[in-house]
């Protein structure tokens, strides 16, 4: 897990056979982006890619609701007095994957969307449910951070 400084970004996958379109490094990157754009220099956060039943299973156990989604994400207290950013962000690939053809954009994209969302939502971010979700200050963000943050996920 590399650390830059004080950020630490862990990303795994349960059952360990998923494959995304972008590398760990990228995803790594990505997440530390917006961490230091958003102003957080300390943080713990563990980005965790799941499969389409693993994401349904949190999403009735911890939030109540039925079925698969793309993305979850908890922010967690610092085990520490020190003021931390600690969250984990769990992303189903599988409906990442739906959910661009939906959208008619790349795999690649939509993930990156999805990640951003998940950090966003750990750094306290919310938004409507239903038809002012994509008009929402979050959404908004999301975007503004998706599109600066192109040159980071060019492989190198």
């Amino acid at each position: 897990m590399p650390a830059t400084r004080d950020l630490e970004i862990a990303v795994d996958s349960e059952p360990a056979s998923i494959r995304v379109p972008l590398s760990r490094a990228e995803l790594e990157r990505l997440v530390a982006y917006v961490l230091r754009s958003e102003g957080v220099h300390r943080a713990f956060l563990s980005i965790a890619l799941v499969d389409r039943r693993g994401i349904a299973r949190l999403n009735r156990t911890y939030l109540g609701r039925r079925g698969a989604t793309d993305v979850i994400a908890f922010s967690l207290r610092s085990p520490t007095k020190e003021p931390r950013v600690v969250g984990d962000v769990y992303i189903a690939p599988e409906v990442v994957r739906a959910n661009a053809r939906g959208r008619g954009v790349p795999v690649r994209e939509e993930l990156a969307r999805v990640l951003v969302h998940g950090v966003l939502h750990v750094l306290g971010y919310d938004h409507p449910e239903g038809v002012g979700r994509e008009d929402s200050p979050m959404w908004r963000r999301q975007e503004e951070l998706l599109a600066a943050s192109g040159r980071l996920l060019t492989r190198r």
